[in-house]
């Protein structure tokens, strides 16, 4: 079955997240998966695992409580969110496998473009010589999973350093701007879901 892509633009944080519960609530065994392609204003989220120490102080961006795995972390514009609403057990998937097609398919992405990606075990996401471009946070309920992975493509990355990022004190971050991939999020949102796709 193929997955079905969606693409939302600029949408709310909050209302997108709920979207992604009702949908995951109210999915059957032949309910297609979805990919949703989009950008979300200025946001922090705080996952399941998020400590008080981490988050921002006395900050102006809104910090939202989110029940996905992992910490604290920030969206705004030009940043590429893609979120994997899959049935993973129909694809006889766990969740290790799953974060490790994302992180090699952004990883496949990057090197289009000549640049020299990795992840790490032991830090779920994509690095760039130790700085992190991609995040990744998955929330799997009944078989099934929600919330994905963030892309830092041309963006403020400030936001960023009020926050110790995914729990990580003085963690770098850097975006695909800096490394010379002159693309837009559009343009790499469509150029990352079929090589997800055929991961998958």
């Amino acid at each position: 079955m193929d997955i079905l892509t969606r693409r939302l633009g600029l949408s709310e944080y909050l209302p997108v997240f709920e979207k992604m519960q009702e949908f995951n609530s109210e999915r059957g065994e032949s309910t297609q998966d979805e990919f949703w392609i989009l950008q979300h204003p200025p946001v922090y989220t705080n996952g399941l695992a998020g400590k008080p120490e981490h988050l921002p102080l006395n900050h102006e961006i809104p910090v939202v409580k989110a029940d996905r795995g992992g910490q604290v972390t920030y969206h705004g514009p030009g940043q590429l969110v893609l979120y994997l609403l899959l049935d993973l057990k129909r694809r006889k998937m766990g969740v290790r496998a799953l974060v490790s097609k994302m992180e090699d398919s952004v990883i496949e992405l990057l090197s289009k473009y000549d640049v020299q990606a990795e992840s790490k075990r032991e830090a779920p996401g994509v690095y760039v010589k130790d700085a992190k471009i991609c995040s990744l946070g998955l929330r799997v309920k009944r078989g099934c999973c929600y919330h994905g992975l963030s892309l830092n493509v041309d963006m403020d990355l400030s936001p960023f350093s009020f926050i110790n990022p995914c729990g990580y004190r003085g963690l770098e971050v850097t975006m695909t701007k800096n490394l010379g991939i002159e693309r837009t999020v559009e343009e790499l949102g469509e150029e990352l879901v079929p090589i997800l796709k055929e991961k998958l």
